[in-house]
């Protein structure tokens, strides 16, 4: 048995590899995809919220295009990432839209994700999408990306995107259904192993590299994606996908292999926020709103005194109580010169006070630590 269970987790990325989703002849497997989609479905009503990470626009654009991938520079792969993302975005439409699921396309590149300001606004958009229960179909933005700025591989990306939205836990369908000890394609004695609770240096030397002709990604890097993803609190998971729906296969204690995260997203977060050593500025809040931080709110504006430093939209600020004392950090909202305009504002004049729709709170309650009294 696994240990996996899908009912444990209820926010879900999903990752779909090239050579699952693209058939020998270079196109779509619809009757493939239209057995995700019913897997995806089935989560979906049962309450789960669903992100899904798809490779295959390269592939599918190669095809249309008449591009051999192999010999292919830099600006012909974008050229066919940008034909094959149009047929990709549109299969998973028509196979979700049968159970009337909603889709979305989202396209990203790693400063989407590692630069703070980019990373609050691709999760607010996340977010949204999830709160109206639509599917976001991702992938890597290759048609503007440049060598020196991609991911190269999805696995690396769906780990980033379970980060971004704080995922409980990352499924990463593949042609091999769990880590060996080797490959099992050319060492029969490759033991196959259902759990790991630390991935070691050993582990990132037995991760073999990839044997598709398809995809991009191997073991290594499923092994890279699980160590980022875990370290954000979201258990990871490798199993086969040549199957025939295989979300339910895995469901049904299909063999994988199940990497166990040492703590919630929640957790993790906060405990990067609290031994970030780069504080940018400083935000001092009267007594009504140390106290809503202290029970698990976020920071409204109204709540909020004075603005000290300098700081942009994603840096951290220090929130500190009418006494001068440290209560906590948070990812700011607004930059230091928005937020002296906001100090002790409504959250409903806010657009009044800055010419736009800004978001309603200073910090926001999933994007703060707040530290132990000693008292």
């Amino acid at each position: 048995m696994s240990g996996f269970v899908v009912d444990d987790y209820r926010r879900l990325v999903v990752k779909v590899g090239s050579s699952l989703l693209i058939g020998d002849d270079g196109d779509l497997d619809r009757q493939w995809l239209a057995g995700l989609a019913d897997d995806v479905a089935d989560l979906h009503r049962r309450r789960h919220e669903i992100l899904i990470v798809s490779s295959g626009a390269i592939a599918i654009g190669s095809t249309v295009l008449g591009i051999n991938k192999r010999r292919a520079r830099l600006e012909d792969l974008q050229a066919a990432a940008a034909a094959g993302q149009v047929q990709l975005a549109h299969a998973y439409r028509e196979a979700l839209a049968q159970h009337a699921v909603t889709t979305a396309q989202v396209l990203l590149t790693p400063e989407d994700t590692e630069n703070r300001r980019r990373f609050l606004n691709a999760r607010g958009t996340l977010g949204r999408l999830i709160e109206r229960l639509v599917v976001p179909v991702i992938n890597e933005n290759d048609t503007v990306a440049t060598e020196e700025i991609r991911y190269g591989d999805n696995d690396r990306l769906a780990a980033r995107v379970a980060q971004l939205v704080m995922a409980d836990a990352l499924i990463l369908l593949s042609d091999v259904d769990g880590f060996y000890t080797s490959d099992p394609a050319s060492d029969e004695t490759a033991e196959h192993i259902p759990e790991v609770t630390a991935i070691t240096e050993e582990m990132h030397l037995m991760a073999g590299e990839t044997r598709s002709d398809i995809g991009s990604g191997g073991m290594a890097t499923k092994v890279q994606a699980a160590r980022i993803a875990t370290h954000a609190g979201c258990a990871t998971v490798i199993a086969s996908g040549v199957v025939d729906r295989p979300l339910n296969v895995l469901a049904d204690d299909g063999k994988c292999t199940l990497f166990r995260a040492p703590g919630t997203p929640a957790a993790a977060r906060k405990q990067w926020l609290a031994g970030v050593l780069e504080v940018n500025g400083e935000l001092r809040l009267d007594n009504g709103a140390a106290q809503a931080l202290r029970k698990g709110n976020s920071l409204l504006p109204v709540g909020v005194v004075e603005a000290v430093g300098n700081f942009r939209r994603g840096d951290v600020v220090t929130l500190v109580d009418s006494l001068g004392n440290e209560l906590g950090r948070g990812l700011a909202e607004y930059s230091s010169d928005e937020a002296r305009q906001l100090v002790g504002c409504q959250s409903e004049a806010i657009e009044d006070v800055l010419g736009y729709r800004g978001r309603a709170v200073m910090v926001h309650r999933d994007e703060l630590v707040i530290f132990e009294s000693d008292s």
